[in-house]
């Protein structure tokens, strides 16, 4: 696994360097698509990316845990998690001759 992400800051420098708009208005806009992809999953608890993938957010049941530092058994409470699955487009393009 590599050590090189990609962070928000990275996305608006390669979109600056490629374009003629300022970086606070290549900020803003990353900033609003950000929000508005936010915003489509806490509404319809998904977001699809034509040739990208899809992430749904997804229920999690109360469950039993154990804290680490006691080892005293606890019960989490249930809570929402983002799953993402790949496109079958993107899937191949990652695993050429599967």
């Amino acid at each position: 696994m590599s050590n090189n992400t990609l962070t928000k800051n990275g996305i608006v420098n390669a979109i600056y360097k490629q374009t003629d708009h300022g970086r606070s208005e290549v900020q803003h806009l990353v900033e609003y698509l950000l929000a508005l992809m936010k915003q489509a999953m806490k509404k319809d608890n998904a977001l699809l990316v034509s040739g990208f993938g899809k992430f749904e957010v997804c229920d999690k049941k109360a469950r039993r845990g154990r804290n680490p530092q006691t080892t005293e058994s606890i019960v989490l409470p249930p809570r929402k998690v983002v799953a993402f699955r790949l496109s079958r487009k993107f899937r191949a393009e990652l695993n050429p001759g599967e």
